[in-house]
């Protein structure tokens, strides 16, 4: 039995095996139809999700499953105050696999230690968030056709942004990746990324503070959100929130087949106005995070393809 706690648990042979299995999901959706039938996921989410609770609810309904759980703490037995860990255990009775979101940083990991089926991070903290690493993986293999040899703009809010974090651990490994860190001196990318991941691999990289100045040597720009839950008071956050914001002008100054891409929820940061450029790829990455979770469903469980 397996879990998935960072997009390192698995290897880069297994991760092109999961990402070309997300792609044969997409081209032929009917010849996995059935092969999760008698099956359930449960999702175990502490904290508010959108995207991520409801593409995977569709992946398991989408193999034939069935879905139960809970979209936030209070309607769960955290508000009795029964522990992360004896939850999944119980979970473990009900279901064959669990998607596990969480705020605190671990808890997903302390889970997984007492539960009987698999267990998939969905998000803990600031800290990880593999699923849409490999969501992120599988858009820029669909969209640029590999994985080395690209340039990645990371922008905005990199200090607590758990899918940047992820997403550098998994590019790290594939060859000629670059990335130019964009954010404000306040939201830098924390220096033990930097030393243990980054200096560690011997991987270049530079950071700017201005979006224009970079924009023609990108091949991908990825976008995050100020995210307002990360930070300890009201006007620290008004003051950063609207720090980038992509528009029509500095799309103007990116290579004809750069993509944009942002793991969503968007608050000010994209313009509206970008979504009709060709470039713009965030819509495209959230239904690639459905495909990658089907197949990730169907690793956890082993199940036959």
């Amino acid at each position: 039995m397996r879990h998935l706690m960072s997009p390192l648990d698995f290897s880069v042979e297994e991760l092109d095996k999961l990402l070309s299995l997300a792609a044969d999901i997409e081209k032929n959706p009917a010849k996995y139809a059935h092969k999760c039938d008698g099956k359930i996921l449960a999702t175990c989410f502490y904290e508010p999700s959108t995207r991520t609770r409801l593409s995977f609810e569709s992946a398991m309904l989408r193999l034939g499953g069935q879905v139960l759980g809970f979209s936030e703490a209070g309607s769960s037995s955290a508000a009795k105050g029964e522990s992360v860990s004896d939850t999944i255990r119980v979970i473990s009775c009900y279901a064959d696999i669990c998607a596990i979101r969480h705020p605190k940083e671990g808890a997903p990991l302390v889970g997984s230690t007492k539960s009987l089926i698999p267990i998939i991070n969905a998000g803990d903290g600031g800290h990880q968030h593999p699923t849409q690493t490999l969501t992120d993986l599988l858009t820029i293999k669909q969209k640029k056709g590999r994985l080395d040899n690209i340039t990645i703009g990371l922008c905005g809010d990199l200090k607590f942004g758990r899918t940047v974090h992820s997403l550098i651990q998994a590019l790290v490994r594939y060859s000629n990746v670059k990335f130019v860190l964009i954010s404000p001196e306040e939201l830098k990318l924390p220096s033990y990324i930097k030393e243990e991941v980054l200096d560690a691999n011997k991987v270049s990289y530079k950071e700017v503070e201005r979006m224009e100045d970079v924009m023609d040597s990108l091949d991908i720009l990825y976008m995050t959100r100020i995210q307002k839950e990360r930070f300890f008071n009201e006007e620290e956050y008004l003051r950063m929130k609207g720090f980038y914001i992509l528009d029509e002008a500095k799309m103007k100054l990116a290579k004809e087949d750069m993509i944009v891409m942002h793991p969503l929820p968007r608050v000010n940061e994209i313009s509206v106005n970008v979504d009709n450029d060709p470039r713009a790829c965030y819509f495209d990455q959230a239904q690639y995070g459905v495909y990658v979770r089907m197949a990730l469903i169907l690793t956890l469980l082993e199940v036959e393809v």
